[in-house]
């Protein structure tokens, strides 16, 4: 794999090889853009182009051999979700004692550091920065330069204002990433002390192509289905869990149907009642919930005349039908209720109570 395998947003890419070639490259970046959009991948990348023992060249520009001893020990750290979770699971193994000074880190590289929010808050913390400023002084023994991602920019206040020392005052063999899908997230002294660089959505038709080559057990409806709903990002295209986001989407549109159509709540309720206590629950409801939210946005879609931005195309006659029964004002209501259920939900109220209410709050 090297920069030419990365999807889309070629420009940027090209400023940041161009970057290394001058090795003028910057000691804080940032790098926005929807979530899936590779923002983790195109910060390894640049991580082990940074650091390979056997640089190449491709297209007259720098890339990565991706088989020495660096790139093969940077790549290990590719997959962010697995080695979080190995991170979360040793920590859960430790005992109490030990456990509530423990920070969660993703490191299979001495000189290249990921920094995941901790949980249970998924917060960015101050013993996170700690860990950072303790070690990026030190120049590297493997490595020609120390590489730290920050893969989120949720950061607790003292944990940002921490992070404002190092920007301050970088080592010239030392560069911080900071990936995040909203950038006014940031303090402003940290993004004025960064290069910032926003990763654009792909074109749908591209999405679709991709997943044609990768995805070849959808069909031709689910893989436009997938292309729309992944708002331009290829991996958050690459992993869509298809069959449960579906069958949320059933049950949120059985849930609106009811609240417009039926005067008979029974099919509400047995749906309903399904939505059960413990994660697995929380799961199935969170996923209703973003399919509520998807379905409500095209229903405003329908009714403002433009068909053509409807992402759930494959239930588009049940949407039009459904669109035809409400107002501007119903869509807005439902948007407004729903919000105060996602809030209800994080306080773990009853879920199947919750959603009730929510269905027949809609009655018209």
């Amino acid at each position: 794999m090297s920069f030419n395998d990365f999807h889309g947003n070629q420009s940027i890419i090209h400023q940041l090889r161009e970057m290394l070639a001058r090795d003028r490259f910057p000691h804080a970046v940032i790098l926005a853009g929807p979530e899936g959009a590779g923002k983790y991948t195109l910060a390894q990348m640049l991580a082990k182009a940074m650091n390979c023992l056997s640089p190449v060249t491709s297209d007259g520009l720098p890339d990565y051999c991706g088989h020495c001893a660096n790139c093969t020990r940077i790549a290990e750290a590719d997959d962010l979700n697995a080695r979080f979770a190995e991170a979360v699971e040793a920590r859960e193994n430790m005992r109490e004692a030990d456990k509530k000074d423990t920070r969660i880190f993703v490191q299979s590289h001495p000189e290249v550091l990921a920094i995941p929010p901790d949980p249970p808050q998924m917060l960015i913390k101050l013993g996170q920065v700690r860990r950072v400023i303790e070690t990026i002084y030190y120049k590297p023994a493997e490595a020609r330069r120390r590489v730290y991602i920050f893969t989120d920019s949720a950061f607790m206040k003292e944990a940002a204002n921490s992070l404002l020392k190092i920007l301050e005052e970088p080592p010239d063999f030392a560069t911080i990433f900071i990936l995040t899908t909203n950038s006014g997230e940031l303090l402003p002294t940290i993004r004025s002390r960064c290069i910032s660089f926003t990763l654009g959505a792909l074109p749908t038709i591209d999405i679709e192509r991709f997943l044609a080559e990768q995805r070849a057990e959808w069909n031709v409806r689910q893989r436009q289905l997938v292309a729309r709903l992944s708002g331009g990002a290829i991996g958050k295209a690459l992993s869509f869990d298809l069959p449960s986001y579906t069958a949320g989407r059933a049950d949120a549109l059985l849930i609106l149907q009811s609240a417009v159509q039926s005067d008979d709540h029974t099919p509400l309720f047995r749906v309903t009642e399904t939505y059960r206590a413990g994660a697995e629950g929380k799961d199935k409801t969170d996923q209703l919930i973003r399919a509520t939210y998807s379905l409500l946005e095209d229903l405003l879609f329908i009714k403002s005349e433009s068909p053509e931005l409807v992402r759930n195309t494959d239930v588009l006659p049940e949407l039009k039908k459904l669109a035809a029964q409400v107002e501007f004002e119903w869509i807005a209501q439902a948007s407004q209720k729903l919000g105060q259920l996602e809030s209800g939900m994080r306080r773990n109220l009853l879920r199947s109570l919750s959603l009730d209410s929510f269905a027949t709050a809609l009655e018209r």
